[in-house]
């Protein structure tokens, strides 16, 4: 439906060539643009109602006093069904240590909130189907246990900044949800909007750089450059990711014209991770609460860790 929507368009009305690159182009964007918005908004409203009940207090008492296995496990599992982006780290991050939750646990569930969530897993799924997705949830789900693991090792209590130990969120001013059908209704549309509020610009924005990359760029050259062969295309697409401030949702178009181009697996994945997970925006916010000693050990364990699995994965394939 959405690739006749886009030829209809590209081809029928402006009368594009779809062998040339703007037709190419064209189709693309118009094509994406329908089906990402389209499974955004149904997505996003049904994880609204089902998820109308969690907040990041109850995140925050699901880990709290556990195990630490249990604890970072639960953690993970948490940051990755939750629509936290780097927006909500800090308060978290507040909230985790304001509970008593090991720092090494606080850092797994940052480093899978942004990167893993359920509306970017079905987008991901619609896009470029199962297989994919479930190896891009896969590695980020070990990324964010392993990198939690890494990070808590090198006694990370040193570098947060003093005012957070001093901080108590209270509860008094805690709303209670509306637990009825109409509640939930009316907060998943809330969510609906408000996602797309924050999501629509950057999403066009990497549906444009996909088209772009889709309609213009040979396929002969990716496959010379970025085919996997060479072993520094991991390392330069994880770079690439650093300065670049998306989500998981707005860079799955540029993940699917680099993959329909001929551009290795585990390349795509990688950049994927970087822009979700180690752009510099996010670096920034978390500076608010640790100093430059972790957050310089966090973008470097999350760099080395999305370099291993690209290689990893450009090996298997």
């Amino acid at each position: 439906m959405f690739d006749a929507l886009g030829a209809l368009i590209a081809f029928r009305l402006l009368h594009l060539e779809p062998a040339s690159g703007l037709g190419a182009a064209v189709h693309f964007f118009v094509m994406d643009v329908a089906k990402i918005f389209v499974l955004l908004v149904i997505v996003i409203y049904v994880m609204g109602l089902l998820r109308a009940m969690l907040s990041p207090e109850r995140v925050r008492e699901f880990v709290r006093e556990r195990p630490d296995w249990q604890a970072r496990g639960m953690a993970v599992t948490l940051g990755a069904v939750t629509p936290f982006c780097s927006c909500s780290s800090v308060p978290l991050f507040i909230g985790f240590v304001e509970a008593g939750i090991p720092l090494g646990v606080t850092f797994s569930f940052l480093i899978a909130s942004p990167m893993i969530n359920e509306v970017a897993v079905f987008i991901l799924a619609g896009v470029l189907g199962w297989k994919l997705t479930a190896l891009y949830v896969l590695a980020g789900l070990a990324v964010a246990w392993f990198g939690g693991i890494v990070m808590q090792r090198f006694r990370l209590e040193r570098w947060v900044e003093g005012y957070v130990w001093k901080i108590r969120l209270g509860e008094a001013n805690r709303v209670e949800p509306d637990r009825s059908l109409r509640g939930r209704h009316r907060q998943a549309l809330a969510e609906v909007r408000e996602i797309l509020r924050r999501l629509w610009l950057w999403v066009l924005i990497g549906i444009g750089v996909g088209a772009l990359f889709h309609g213009f760029v040979p396929e002969d050259w990716v496959s010379r450059h970025l085919g996997g062969e060479a072993w520094y295309t991991v390392p330069a697409a994880v770079l690439l990711g650093i300065p670049l401030y998306s989500n998981a949702t707005g860079v799955i178009p540029v993940a699917e014209a680099m993959l329909t181009k001929g551009v290795a697996v585990g390349t795509t994945l990688a950049l994927m991770m970087s822009v979700a997970a180690l752009s510099l925006p996010e670096m920034l916010i978390l500076r608010k609460v640790i100093r430059w000693p972790a957050l310089a050990l966090f973008a470097g364990v999350l760099a080395v860790a999305f370099t291993l699995v690209g290689w990893g994965f450009n090996l298997i394939a």
